[in-house]
């Protein structure tokens, strides 16, 4: 799919656009980061504009390398390619306390001396009065404190007056800043917040739209606190609705709140179906519901993002998978099936093994859905010929008229070449003979060829397995019903 497109003109802010993705490296790329990434980078690609990732990596006791790793690999699965190299917030940790002096110097900041005891006191008497709690130091107007000292650096928040943000998704937002506390720059140990490292990482790299889930828009409105006292550009701000389950309540594992590996790996899905899925869900273009890559950046705009919690359904995402396959290419397929089937036949596959799973394709996608059914539906090319009979199939090959399948062997093996005409010819002509449908015939020739009750069309069956395959399979089928 293609990721380059002619530039476009900025947005309506003026600025050429930059947006960014943020994960935290606590876990893996889950379905709902995922979308934020997309969103950002359909963004920033409609606008000719930059989508820059940066990893939020400060919180050291929980963040992995593994975490790292997997978010980058599912980024670059899902073809969500950035801009430059990814950032690392932690080795930035300077920058940000540089901020913190600089804001501690212009008096829009101040050292804190309030002890763990004291705001535990705070805390408790807000409970008490039954009132939402908030840090109101009495170190705000105080300046007498020793820098020695233990203490933390807190940012100078307004109190009088509100803050309104013209939000691009949830329209306009207002909160008194009576709301607002002084929230921690810097803790006792030097070290800084999120708070403040992501507002000096989204000013240092750019940033002009802060696209993500609505849960941080209570922080959007602290964290103008401190872009206005450092006098800097103000980011246009998108809060997008997070995803729910089906039934509505918050989405959890059993939702579909897995890693985006997940998606790949055990459940089977192309990244194409699961972009298209991820950009419907809270976005639309009108009716459309298959829409490509190429279409997606056209058409994409936050004014249609809707305000509502948008509904994972799996049931969706099945069909939406369901027709990339069939429009994937076979060659393609083939190297996503074949490690499944290796598991599942437990065996290498060879080169010509591939090939055979190469030209099944055609006939296995269209009834699939998954990955998974595709391995399971080629399975029967790669079992010995002493089949493994499912009972169902076993079932049909005991109530199949005797002689029958004696009877399409002998046809078969006089063909003069194994042709999808011929074959399909010495079937029915066997069907014809016995006085019976193609059905009544197909079912336990099926058996007898795949050793279960489904597959690929008969005929097809015969072509794939080819001549020798195909007559060993029914040579051993022959005595079946008498030995079962």
């Amino acid at each position: 799919m293609a990721t380059e497109n002619p530039p476009r003109p900025a947005d309506a802010t003026g600025a050429a656009v930059v947006t960014r993705f943020a994960p935290s490296p606590t876990g893996f790329l889950h379905i709902g980061g995922a979308r934020t990434a997309l969103f950002n980078w359909l963004f920033a690609r409609h606008h000719g504009g930059r989508f820059l990732l940066r990893i939020e990596d400060t919180d050291r006791a929980r963040s992995t390398e593994a975490a790292i790793d997997a978010i980058l690999d599912g980024m670059r699965w899902l073809d969500l390619h950035w801009d430059g190299d990814a950032v690392y917030q932690f080795a930035r940790a300077a920058r940000h306390a540089e901020v913190a002096q600089e804001l501690l110097a212009r008096g829009e900041a101040y050292r804190c001396y309030l002890t763990q005891d004291e705001l535990a006191a705070m805390r408790t008497e807000a409970q008490e009065k039954r009132i939402p709690f908030r840090v109101r130091s009495p170190w705000r107007e105080r300046s007498d404190g020793d820098p020695a000292a233990p203490h933390v650096i807190r940012l100078r928040a307004p109190q009088e007056g509100a803050t309104t943000i013209d939000d691009r998704v949830q329209g306009e937002v207002t909160v008194q800043n009576a709301e607002l506390d002084d929230f921690i720059l810097l803790r006792s140990d030097g070290t800084p917040t999120y708070m403040l490292s992501v507002v000096v990482d989204d000013n240092d790299m750019g940033v002009t739209h802060v696209i993500r889930g609505d849960d941080h828009l209570n922080n959007a409105f602290r964290q103008l606190g401190l872009i206005r006292a450092m006098e800097w550009r103000e980011p246009v701000y998108a809060h997008v609705p997070l995803i729910h389950g089906a039934d509505g309540a918050k989405l959890s594992k059993r939702h579909g709140a897995l890693g985006v590996d997940a998606y790949r790996d055990e459940l089977g899905y192309l990244p194409e179906a699961v972009n298209n899925y991820l950009l419907r869900l809270g976005w639309g273009h009108g009716d459309a519901e298959i829409i490509s890559r190429e279409q997606a950046v056209d058409w994409f705009d936050l004014a249609n993002v809707g305000r509502s919690p948008s509904r994972f359904d799996f049931k969706k995402l099945e069909n939406l998978n369901g027709h990339y396959l069939r429009e994937a290419d076979d060659a393609r397929l083939a190297g996503l099936v074949a490690p499944r089937v290796e598991t599942l036949v437990d065996r290498p596959l060879d080169a010509a093994d591939r090939a055979r799973l190469t030209r099944a394709m055609e006939s296995l996608k269209p009834r699939a859905k998954t990955l998974d059914e595709i391995a399971d539906g080629a399975v029967f090319l790669f079992l010995p010929d002493a089949l493994p009979m499912e009972e169902k199939a076993a079932t049909l090959l005991r109530d199949a008229p005797a002689g029958l399948i004696a009877d399409v062997t002998a046809r078969l093996r006089g063909l003069n070449d194994w042709t999808g005409e011929s074959v399909e010819a010495a079937v029915r002509e066997t069907a014809d003979a016995a006085g019976l449908g193609l059905g009544k015939l197909a079912q336990p020739l099926r058996a007898a060829l795949t050793g279960r009750s489904v597959s690929p069309g008969i005929f097809d069956v015969l072509l794939l397995l080819g001549r020798d395959a195909s007559l060993a399979r029914l040579d051993a089928a022959h005595n079946f019903p008498a030995g079962a």
